[in-house]
């Protein structure tokens, strides 16, 4: 692939290898004031945001609750809530139990599929989750629909009920408010198609055609908005590249045939064919806080048309927010995303009590005590074929997490099938351009087995076709057949950018002594195109590094997921045994968020950038 010029200087050190909410009178609990904050509210992968206020009296009073797509990942659908707009806390997931949707763990192994592209909204006192469920090497798009009234819990989140879905079309909406008192689904096509969905059943009406789009091509993401006497239609169009935008149209009617003005300010918000930071803008939803301001979110990626297009950008599809005017009988005027942006915030501050956690953004530091489980936030590729694959504080070894080794390593194999086995590796979402990621590795403990080929290890993964491994794995020595631990740090990028050759060295003698022995390895960026692997025989001594890889094996240009760091344990391919891995000491340490062309904002209490 081509490089730029700031590229080509960066390879250096290269590897050689809702509905709305009616206007409230500003209260005490809905007050706003203009403030400062920045972008991305959503850091890491948070791709297709949708998002709803709850303004009514209850227990979500003043809440705004956001979801986007989790593809393969589980638990998937994830819901934040926030009552300041800028602090996301993690609420729950739609889709956190296999029983809810089984083919979550075995249905395909493909790699761009799972759920796509949520809507949430709430509805007399429910809330409403809408996805595509992507399993293309079987058949069609199908729609899925789970509801809750208490989105802080996992439990109360009903089983996923299969919607009728009108041929191949994504990116379902789904809308209260119609005059008829129906309610209206709408999904993407060539023109955005609608149908009347019965909510408790999945059936649906046939569908009707209602808005081509300006001509950008793509066009997807629909929701409806009712206000002013007007139905509004806004869409995401351009592709979900750099020429990626958010378009609206309105019409007195949602029937079949109805007539449908697009606004002449059309894109409502978009960065393409500038040089803004901040670009891939577009897949938008609106909602209306409980002073009655309009706010847009959208999803974007970082880095510059330079960088996107040298495949640098690791965090993938991030969600950022937006102010919007919208007089009344009007058409919306957004502001452009930018990095820093200034508007009507709730003057509550700080994370909402409820939910299972942690704040998005916050540091892991995660000592598996007995006791505990693993954190909310961390997710799995596929649901685990096995839940007794991992386990925190064994029996024996405290302060661990046990990880039993998949036959499978990440990349997989031609053999693999979902539906027979899965992948030993759990993972966080990266949330921070600058980070420090490191792991303990009780190597006095793990590879009991001794055989050729065990690993275990750390992970910067996109997907199984995607992905750097830092591992500990057994190999024969130079010029014997006796096996010595390596590290070996390796790459798969099937499609983006040149795999490197893998690197191995014996790991020192020295450190594998004694059944407590423990290896540290860490990620640490360098810059935003290249990220450095370290060892260390735990807390002694100097770590050394490993290798850098860039980051451009960890992108992929258009939709998809985003970087993801984790631990994994395999015999690569071995059929005859299995091993136990023991972690400790994992932490995630945020340090700066890039949000700017030079611009860096250093989290509070971290440590040094890199020199």
């Amino acid at each position: 692939m081509m490089f730029s010029l700031r590229s080509l200087l960066a390879l250096v050190p290269l590897l050689h290898l809702g509905h709305a909410a009616a206007a409230v009178a500003p209260t005490a609990s809905n007050a706003t004031a203009m403030r400062t904050y920045n972008n991305p509210i959503l850091p890491g992968w948070h791709s297709d945001p949708s998002c709803v206020f709850v303004a009514e009296d209850g227990p979500y009073n003043n809440t705004a609750f956001c979801t986007t797509s989790s593809f393969m990942a589980f638990p998937g659908n994830p819901i934040y809530a926030s009552r300041d707009l800028t602090t996301w806390k993690l609420a729950s997931h739609s889709l956190n139990r296999v029983a809810q949707f089984p083919e979550v763990r075995n249905a395909t192994n493909q790699q761009f599929a799972g759920m796509f592209a949520n809507t949430l909204r709430f509805h007399k006192g429910t809330f409403y989750l809408i996805s595509a469920w992507i399993n293309t090497a079987v058949g069609l798009p199908r729609f899925v629909l789970s509801t809750t009234t208490d989105p802080f819990d996992d439990a109360a989140w009903s089983d996923g009920l299969w919607v009728d879905t009108p041929g191949f079309t994504i990116d379902p909406d789904i809308f209260f408010g119609d005059e008829e008192g129906s309610v209206i689904m709408a999904s993407s096509g060539n023109p955005i198609i609608a149908c009347r969905l019965d909510v408790t059943t999945g059936k649906t009406s046939e569908p009707w055609a209602l808005w081509n789009g300006t001509g950008a091509g793509g066009t997807e993401g629909p929701h409806i908005y009712r206000k002013d006497g007007w139905y509004y239609l806004l869409v995401a169009e351009g592709g979900t590249q750099l020429n990626h935008s958010a378009t609206l149209a309105r019409s007195k009617s949602l029937a079949p045939n109805a007539t449908w003005e697009a606004a002449s300010g059309n894109p409502l918000v978009s960065n393409r064919g500038t040089d803004e930071y901040f670009q891939t803008v577009g897949h938008a939803d609106l909602f209306q806080d409980g002073a009655g301001n309009w706010w847009g979110i959208a999803l974007s990626t970082r880095g510059g048309p330079e960088l996107y297009n040298d495949l640098i950008f690791p965090m993938g599809r991030e969600t950022v927010l937006y102010p919007v005017s919208w007089p009344a009988g009007e058409w919306p005027v957004a502001e452009q995303v930018r990095g820093t942006m200034k508007g009507p915030l709730p003057t509550i501050s700080g994370p909402v009590s409820e939910g299972i956690g942690p704040v998005v953004g916050a540091a892991d530091v995660v000592d598996f005590e007995p006791g505990s489980s693993i954190p909310n936030n961390w997710i799995y590729w596929r649901a685990p074929f096995n839940p007794d694959t991992f386990a925190v504080s064994a029996d024996g070894h405290p302060n661990t997490l046990l990880i039993t080794a998949a036959r499978a390593n990440l990349t997989a194999d031609a053999a693999f099938n979902a539906s027979h086995e899965g992948l030993s590796a759990v993972l966080r979402r990266q949330e921070h351009t600058y980070f420090n990621f490191s792991v303990d590795l009780h190597v006095g403990a793990s590879i009991v087995s001794r055989a050729e080929g065990d690993e275990f290890g750390i992970s910067n993964f996109l997907n199984q076709d995607q992905h750097v491994d830092i591992g500990i794995v057994n190999l024969p020595a130079a010029n014997s057949t006796s096996l010595v631990s390596h590290f070996r740090v390796r790459a798969n990028s099937v499609r983006y950018a040149p795999i490197p050759e893998p690197i191995t060295k014996p790991v020192p003698c020295a450190w594998l002594k004694g059944d407590d022995a423990v290896v540290r390895l860490r990620i640490s960026p360098r810059n935003e195109s290249h990220y450095e692997v370290f060892a260390s025989q735990g807390d002694k001594g100097e770590a050394i590094s490993l290798a850098v890889y860039t980051t451009a094996l960890l992108s992929g240009d258009g939709a998809g997921t985003g970087g993801l760091l984790g631990v994994y344990a395999t015999t690569n391919g071995a059929t005859n045994h299995t091993f136990d891995a023991y972690f400790g000491r994992w932490r995630y340490e945020p340090v700066a968020q890039v949000i700017d062309y030079g611009v860096v904002v250093p989290v509070e209490g971290a440590g040094a950038l890199p020199v």
